[in-house]
């Protein structure tokens, strides 16, 4: 006779392995759907900005992390066009010394 074995491991289902018996079930933010996030907007399109100066400091500390490097396009949320004249823009501050390459 073959001897019949439970498998009494993480994967069963039971109220002992923590089963959704023990407690009831929560949403948060009224459903299990996908989240969106706010698209983000082009700081240098909304004030109208074509060139971007590499001696305005205070505009290009803003795009740079903590540890020097230049915020990709997702996290900061400027536009493809903007974002290559940013990353000129903070290597020419950085080669006059006006920006620290790392921090």
């Amino acid at each position: 006779m073959a001897e019949e074995r439970r498998d009494s491991g993480p994967r069963s289902r039971g109220p002992q392995a923590g089963g959704s018996e023990d407690r009831p079930r929560r949403r948060f933010g009224g459903g299990g759907g996908r989240y969106y996030p706010r698209r983000k907007v082009c700081t240098f399109c909304m004030d109208q900005i074509d060139d971007i100066d590499y001696k305005d400091i205070g505009r290009l500390r803003r795009h740079v992390s903590d540890r020097g490097k230049i915020e990709p396009r997702r996290q900061s949320g400027t536009c493809a066009k903007h974002q290559r004249a940013l990353a000129v823009a903070i290597k020419r501050a950085r080669h006059v010394a006006l920006i620290a390459f790392s921090q």
